[in-house]
């Protein structure tokens, strides 16, 4: 028996529910056209190309490979434009200065009076021993030196001790602002290196002769130091 099916123009809806009744719109008919190698693919029920886990179809082994359809294998993927980096711009390395503390050496001193025959410090000594000081600041390896003097009027013996107690006081005076007791060093000359001559000072007692032995009568104080140079 043979299945036909006629139809005129007017019965379109007709004709198409006559193709559907014989399998014109199957399955495998809807699935886009295979390779003329179709039969070396394995299909399924429905006629679809059976694929692996990869995408891609299984074959029968009855044919070879088939060619790349848009049935067999589904569009390769689009590429995603990737944004580019570009590379970093290389940056000059800025030179590291290490500045090197330069020191100096440094020296100065002062001059510390006295009246005849005493050992107290005087308001202006005071005054003069402070200005030493605040030199000091600031100073590294500090050494400082002081030595008494004492005029020629008088036994050599009282001289002696007059210049070890002045230079005593201020060694006294300059540790209680501070300075160590150990960079201080002393020494007393009594009337051995007198800062006048027998030329400049001729009467023994008068006051003339006493104000003009003035300079005998002192301290020096001498400092060596080192400090940043400025």
């Amino acid at each position: 028996m043979q299945n036909t099916c006629t139809f005129s123009k007017q019965h379109a809806a007709l004709a198409i529910a006559c193709a559907l009744a014989f399998g014109l719109f199957s399955p495998a008919a809807n699935a886009l056209a295979l390779s003329p190698n179709e039969k070396a693919l394995v299909v399924d029920s429905q006629g679809w190309p059976v694929k692996s886990g990869d995408g891609s179809c299984v074959h029968s082994g009855f044919g070879p490979a088939p060619a790349w359809n848009a049935a067999c294998h589904d569009p390769l993927p689009v590429p995603v434009a990737q944004a580019v980096v570009p590379d970093p711009v290389p940056v000059a390395a800025v030179p590291i200065v290490v500045l090197v503390p330069v020191t100096e050496n440094v020296k100065f001193d002062a001059d510390v009076m006295f009246d005849s025959g005493k050992a107290e410090l005087r308001p202006a000594s005071r005054e003069a021993l402070d200005a030493f000081i605040g030199k000091l600041e600031g100073l590294e390896s500090q050494s400082v030196m002081a030595v008494g003097y004492a005029d020629r009027m008088g036994p050599d013996g009282a001289n002696q001790a007059l210049s070890e107690a002045r230079v005593s006081t201020v060694k006294s005076y300059l540790v209680t602002k501070g300075l160590a007791a150990d960079r201080i060093q002393t020494n007393a000359v009594g009337e051995t290196q007198p800062s006048t001559t027998t030329a400049d000072c001729k009467e023994a007692k008068s006051k003339t002769n006493i104000a003009c032995l003035q300079a005998d009568r002192h301290v020096m104080i001498e400092v060596s130091a080192s400090r940043i140079a400025k």
